[in-house]
C-alpha cells in the first residue's frame, strides 16, 4: 500500500487478488446457501416427515454426532477409509508401474484385469465375509478391492505413455534403472496416477459406507442403516450430510496435495497457454 498526501493507493495486483478471493468464495458458498434456501420453503410446505426442514437436520446433527458418536463412529470409519486409501495407492502405483513397464506381462495380464475390474466390489462383501470373518480387515479389503483398480488402469497408461526419447536419451547416458524410475518415469507418470487417485478417493467412501452396512455394529455406514430401519429420518439425513462433508473434506486436502505434487505440470500448463 503506498501512500501521499491526502489518499492512500492500493496496488492494483492486490487489489485483483482480494477480488478473486471474494469470487472464488461466492462462488463456493452461493449454490450450497441458495440450496438450503429452497430446502426450507420446500419442507415448510409439505407435510411429509421423511422430509425434514434444515434447522431440524442441523439439530439432529449436533445431537448425533457431536459427542461419543464421533469418536465410537465417525473415527473408525475415517480410520479404515484412510488405510484402504493408502493401501490402493501403494498397490496401485507398484503394480501399475510394473505392468506398464513390462509390455509383454501388460499383454498377458490386459484380459484378466479387465475381467476383475468389471466385477463390482459389493459383490464381493459375502465372499469377503466368509474368508476375514466381519472384522475391520474385511472393511478395508473390501474398499481396496475396488479403489485400487482406477490408480491401477490410470498408473498403467501414464507409464505407457512415457516419450521415448526421454527414455532413450536416459540410457544413453547410462542413467541406472532406479535413477530412471524416481526421476522419469514417476513424475511423467504422476499426472495420470493423481488422476486415479481422484477418482479413487470416492468409489474407496463409498464402499467404507456400504461395507459398514452390510455387516458392522459401528460406522457411519451402519448408523445411517440403523436411522432409516427405525424411521429416525432427521438423524438418517444428518449422516447423509456428514458424508457429503467427508467428502468435500477429501476433495480439498486432494486438491492442496494435488497443486504440491504437480507444481511443475501445471506450471508447464500455464507456460503453453500464455
Amino acid at each position: 500500500m503506498t501512500a501521499y498526501p491526502g489518499r492512500t493507493v492500493t496496488p492494483p495486483r492486490r487489489r485483483a487478488v482480494g477480488h478473486r478471493t471474494a469470487a472464488g468464495v461466492l462462488h463456493a458458498l452461493g449454490l450450497p446457501v441458495l440450496l438450503l434456501v429452497l430446502w426450507g420453503l420446500v419442507a415448510t410446505r409439505t407435510t411429509s416427515r421423511f422430509f425434514p426442514d434444515p434447522v431440524t437436520i442441523a439439530d439432529a446433527f449436533v445431537d448425533t454426532w457431536v459427542g461419543p458418536a464421533f469418536v465410537e463412529d465417525v473415527l473408525p470409519s475415517l480410520a479404515r477409509l484412510g488405510l484402504g486409501v493408502a493401501a490402493s495407492i501403494v498397490l496401485g502405483v507398484a503394480a501399475g508401474t510394473v505392468i506398464g513397464l513390462t509390455p509383454w506381462l501388460r499383454e498377458l495380464l490386459e484380459p484378466l484385469l479387465e475381467f476383475v475390474r468389471a466385477v463390482p466390489p459389493p459383490v464381493l462383501i459375502p465372499v469377503m465375509m466368509i474368508l476375514l470373518g466381519i472384522t475391520d480387515t474385511m472393511k478395508v479389503v473390501v474398499i481396496v478391492s475396488g479403489a485400487v483398480w482406477p490408480i491401477l488402469l490410470n498408473t498403467i497408461e501414464g507409464v505407457r505413455g512415457i516419450d521415448s526419447v526421454l527414455t532413450q536419451t536416459a540410457r544413453s547416458f547410462r542413467v541406472t534403472w532406479w535413477e530412471r524410475l524416481w526421476f522419469l518415469v514417476l513424475p511423467a507418470a504422476s499426472p495420470r496416477i493423481m488422476a486415479g487417485v481422484r477418482q479413487a478417493l470416492s468409489v474407496a467412501l463409498i464402499l467404507m459406507v456400504i461395507s459398514e452396512m452390510f455387516a458392522s455394529s459401528a460406522g457411519l455406514g451402519y448408523r445411517i442403516a440403523y436411522f432409516q430401519r427405525n424411521y429416525l429420518i432427521a438423524e438418517m439425513w444428518s449422516g447423509i450430510l456428514l458424508l457429503g462433508g467427508v467428502g468435500v473434506l477429501l476433495a480439498v486436502v486432494f486438491g492442496l496435495v494435488e497443486r504440491r505434487v504437480l507444481r511443475w505440470y501445471h506450471g508447464i500448463r500455464e507456460v503453453n497457454r500464455a
